[in-house]
């Protein structure tokens, strides 16, 4: 390499790199970037309390490259939404065949892993509760929890669900939802206990259930069979 010491034009190099240049990333990397920030502000507070001036200031970047990305406050909302509905969904797979209790069990804790790793993501998904929340919105998080509903169904083998198995399963996905809100709040119950607890819910809940269906005492009385040690 040559000396930076040179005659002419020598110097002005070396002044631009005591100026370190303002970090440039590709269209992809800063979109996620800016995603990302939203989210945490999204999970931290009401949406409607988050400006684009807030994630624009959080990222480090001019309110007008946010608006370049998304326009406005409700398409980068519904963007950091989508983005956490998708890391949540890639963690609720097929499990590789085991016992549909504990394949389930298995499932929960993929989900409470996503509630403890990202859980500004999680917030911002289901905070707002089943109410009030139409529109892209709403059709983002029913898809969340329809995806648990199938995983559920198919470890069950269970292909078309009566109305009695249906409401019992998705008033648990629903009292799961509550438990992980709960948890990122107060953090005082140890998370396997409380994994264990919704378990012992859905047991319970699908034994209620028996009573009023007569498919459903059967499908327990075999899920507790293959449970069986």
């Amino acid at each position: 390499m040559g000396s930076a010491s040179g005659s002419g034009g020598g110097g002005r190099p070396a002044e631009r790199g005591a100026r370190p240049a303002r970090r440039r990333l590709g269209v992809d990397r800063r979109r996620e970037e800016l995603v990302a920030v939203a989210l945490e502000l999204f999970g931290g507070r009401d949406a409607e309390d988050v400006s684009i001036d807030d994630v624009a200031s959080a990222a480090g970047v001019s309110r007008a490259l946010v608006h370049h990305y998304f326009g406005g406050r409700q398409e980068l909302y519904v963007a950091a939404l989508k983005s956490a509905a998708a890391q949540l969904e890639a963690r609720l797979r097929p499990g590789g065949g085991a016992r549909p209790l504990d394949e389930a069990a298995a499932g929960l804790r993929c989900y409470f892993d996503f509630v403890e790793e990202r859980g500004n993501g999680f917030a911002a998904l289901f905070k707002g509760g089943p109410a009030g929340r139409g529109g892209e919105i709403g059709e983002i998080v029913d898809g969340v929890r329809h995806r648990l509903f199938r995983l559920l169904m198919r470890q069950m083998g269970v292909d078309e669900p009566g109305p009695v198995l249906r409401v019992t399963l998705r008033s648990w996905i629903a009292s799961v939802e509550a438990a992980g809100l709960d948890w990122l709040e107060h953090r005082d119950i140890e998370r396997r206990v409380l994994e264990r607890m919704l378990m012992e819910h859905m047991v319970a809940l699908l034994r209620a259930a028996a009573n009023h269906d007569a498919r459903v005492g059967q499908l327990l009385e075999d899920l507790v069979r293959d449970h069986a040690p």
